[in-house]
């Protein structure tokens, strides 16, 4: 018998899905797969898609659990419109994936599954496998449950079902041995996460191996496809999600205001892994409360913010509702605090594991009376580091509530992360008072400061610091309880225009593309990826289009309206039934803004927004 002697070939970029049942393990099947494509060197974006429910019935349709991932030797913004390559566990995530997978893309299918009770259940009338439905498709039938038994059959200490709970790691082992990804990453990650479950790790490290062996003594998988390192700025990566990233900025954003960070919350879909990893920092003075519910939760970070800590709390947009009374509370109190918002479908429960970016208006207007509150949106996984860090520095500099938008794609999405250097991310500077600033010796914790309209940041038990607070109308300067209609007017004025001005402090509107044109993109929050890789692909066709990014939402870029005036049309991609038109008509009403509306649950896609594109640069 010869020895098999597989071809390679090399390409660009691969988007591959694995999909299965919610208990197949096909999150961490793709989270393992994307982070040894990182270790590798090679660009990457993910999108993991589960079920909402807890424990949907196994087999059907409601329960596929699908993770999405492109990893490329270039950089790529998104993790992909459509996979070429389907991992399909069983015959419900086979009829869930394909429809998006590209017209003849590779299946590699769990044969042992498709019996006639799991086609029943995901809706088949016939065996897809036979009756010719695939014959488009590049089909590969693997008996993938009986060979991890047969592999694993040594293994004494652990059940046929716990045996089978490996599978996913022999569907990881095959696809690594396709790619020619290492399994080093894998296998030391199964030691440390099972270093007390040795009979556990063993089944797993012995699946991946049989998978990968599967691969390279079976004739069907002798090409192998290489994917070179991306040519990414230099410097040390990890990979990261949004939440992760969240979590470090604001850690970050603590020690470079050499204050302790409290963060108070209560956990919701797709927030909560942001107070999982921060439960884990303790070392850098970080202080987690899950509280019994969303007001408790806020309630206890204004405490916080009181006692002069970094304050924040996180939540998913019904928690954003329920934490609008205390939202408030703090805007009149004029105290830092930083609300993330990781939005969701919706409305009301929605959902829960599904993309939105429809918490815009609520962000903005979403609470009694006038209370106008700094918005800001992060962009990608990574950027959610960043945008972090400046939520705290808009905070503590206009001493305010801040609301950072991410959503269920970022938070939950991952992409190679430049860890960058500490010592260059500028400190956040912090006063706090120890002398009275009025006449007599007297303390007025409502005197604004000359050039951001903030108010001193008093900590309690200061010396002749004594002063009152409280959600009630306010007398300048002194905070003392007033009824005055004047004294109503002026505060209003003041806490509106301490906002307004941070357009001063901000960063200026940036163009990708051209400064005037007929057609201008903008876009805001997580359609970044999709809209610049959308913008690119015209451009670089000759067309005459440009982009433009908002970050900062409450206040807008105070350059944003000049660079509006030099487009006649502008297209605005949103997750949403278009509530950053409603702002731009708001500020801008003299533009034409020609909206571009999504709620599937599911982010854009490049080809979407190309195509849109494509369509009014041809009416023009």
């Amino acid at each position: 018998m010869s020895e098999l002697k597989p071809i390679y070939k090399d390409v660009d970029s691969v988007v591959i899905r694995f999909a299965g049942d919610s208990g197949d393990g096909m999150q961490l099947t793709g989270t393992q797969f994307s982070s040894t494509s990182a270790v590798l060197g090679n660009d990457i974006s993910t999108f993991p898609d589960y079920p909402s429910e807890i424990r949907a019935p196994a087999g059907t349709l409601a329960g596929v659990s699908g993770f999405q991932v492109n990893f490329a030797s270039k950089h790529v913004l998104t993790p992909g419109d459509a996979p070429q390559v389907l991992v399909a566990m069983n015959p419900a995530a086979l009829k869930s994936a394909l429809p998006d997978l590209v017209p003849g893309g590779t299946i590699i299918v769990n044969t042992d599954s498709f019996t006639k009770n799991n086609l029943a259940k995901a809706g088949y009338d016939s065996n897809p496998l036979e009756d010719g439905s695939l014959e488009g498709y590049k089909v590969h039938k693997v008996p993938l449950t009986t060979m991890n038994r047969e592999a694993l059959k040594d293994i004494e200490d652990l059940t046929s079902k716990e045996k089978d709970r490996s599978q996913n790691f022999f569907a990881l082992g095959l696809t690594f041995w396709i790619y020619d990804r290492r399994l080093d990453t894998s296998l030391k990650w199964i030691e440390q996460k099972f270093a007390k479950k040795p009979a556990v790790a063993e089944a797993n490290k012995k699946a991946l191996f049989a998978g990968y062996h599967f691969g390279e003594n079976t004739e069907a998988f002798q090409v192998r496809y290489r994917i070179r390192r991306a040519h990414l700025e230099p410097g040390t990566y990890r990979r990261i999600t949004g939440n992760e990233a969240t979590a470090l900025g604001l850690v970050t954003a603590a020690q470079k205001m050499g204050k302790p960070l409290f963060y108070g919350t209560y956990p919701i879909t797709p927030a909560s892994d942001i107070l999982h990893y921060l439960s884990t920092y303790k070392n850098f003075d970080v202080r987690t409360f899950q509280a019994e519910d969303e007001i408790a939760g806020i309630g206890s970070t204004i405490g916080a913010s009181f006692g002069g800590a970094l304050a924040v709390t996180g939540t998913s947009g019904p928690g954003l509702a329920l934490k609008t009374e205390a939202a408030n509370l703090a805007l009149m109190l004029e105290l830092p605090i930083v609300i993330i918002d990781v939005q969701r479908g919706g409305p009301s429960t929605g959902m829960p594991t599904k993309t939105e970016q429809s918490d815009l208006l609520q962000a903005m207007y979403g609470r009694n009376g006038e209370s106008p509150i700094p918005v800001i949106a992060a962009q990608s996984s990574a950027d959610c580091f960043d945008t972090a860090i400046e939520a705290c520095r808009i905070a503590v500099r206009a001493m305010t509530p801040v609301i950072m938008l991410s959503d269920g794609y970022l938070g939950n999405g991952a992409e190679p992360w430049k860890i960058p250097d500490a010592d260059k991310i500028p400190p956040i500077e912090v006063k706090h008072p120890t002398e009275p600033n009025g006449e007599n010796g007297k303390f007025l914790p409502y005197k604004r400061d000359p050039e951001t309209m903030a108010r001193p940041w008093a900590i309690p038990g200061t010396p002749g610091l004594e002063h009152r607070i409280g959600g009630l109308g306010k007398q300048p300067e002194t905070g003392n309880v007033s009824y005055d209609p004047d004294d109503n007017q002026q505060m209003i004025n003041e806490r509106a225009e301490k906002v307004a001005r941070l357009a001063n402090w901000l960063p200026e509107q940036e163009v990708f593309g051209d400064e005037t044109g007929d057609l201008l993109v903008v876009s805001w929050g997580s359609t970044f990826g999709a809209t610049r890789s959308a913008v690119q692909s015209a451009r670089a066709e000759g067309k005459k289009v440009s982009h433009v990014h908002i970050r900062y939402i409450n206040p807008f870029p105070r350059n944003l309206g000049d660079i509006l005036n030099n487009f006649k049309r502008i297209l605005v991609p949103e997750m949403n039934m278009g509530q950053l038109v409603v702002l731009l008509r708001a500020k801008y009403g003299t533009h034409e803004f020609i909206q571009q509306n999504k709620v599937t649950g599911r982010p854009f896609t490049i080809k979407e927004v190309y195509e849109k594109i494509n369509s009014l640069l041809a009416e023009s």
